[in-house]
């Protein structure tokens, strides 16, 4: 038996293209990310722009730290993680709040929307009531007609209004894993 994505034979989702523009709009140059299936559309778009660092990390809180010295640097960043990665960046939210710099993370959901591996729901239901609990607004998309409006605002928010803001990508955008035989 092995895990497929649900999604994976159809074409390639326009979303992550969309979430791409947005990043080189709003001149982000930094995007950290730890690999993940979800993102891996958008990493290697990122990857390929000669403008823009993706940096692998081997922890998502690595991120946070990353993105704080990136803008001490002058340059804004996006964290891509998993909702699984969340809980492990509890301590370090607080440097959003501490520092008030722009943060902005893209999180792929797991533990909903079909999920078959029951390690992932404790952490996907509680991923929105962590970021809220952390000072950390958040907002989700989950139909891919509406990635482009939510991550524009999460953006707005996020490098304008120096509001920290975390994009929710419903597991249903992404496509729940299946067993086959």
């Amino acid at each position: 038996m092995h895990a497929r994505n649900e999604a994976s034979s159809e074409a390639a989702p326009a979303w992550p293209d969309d979430i791409f523009e947005i990043l080189q709009r709003f001149d982000v140059r930094q995007v950290p990310y730890v690999p993940d299936a979800g993102h891996s559309q958008l990493i290697n778009r990122v990857l390929a722009e000669r403008s823009m660092r993706a940096v692998p990390l081997t922890t998502e809180e690595e991120g946070i730290a990353l993105l704080a010295g990136a803008w001490a640097g002058g340059q804004r960043g996006a964290l891509l993680m998993q909702s699984s990665g969340v809980g492990n960046c509890v301590n370090m939210f607080s440097l959003t709040q501490i520092f008030r710099f722009p943060f902005l993370t893209l999180v792929t959901m797991r533990g909903e929307w079909g999920e078959f591996n029951p390690w992932q729901v404790p952490m996907g239901s509680t991923t929105a009531g962590v970021f809220e609990l952390s000072g950390i607004k958040v907002l989700r998309a989950s139909h891919a007609g509406e990635v482009r409006e939510v991550v524009e605002a999460a953006a707005g928010q996020a490098y304008n209004a120096c509001t920290p803001t975390a994009v929710l990508l419903s597991q249903r955008l992404i496509g729940a894993k299946v067993f086959l035989k």
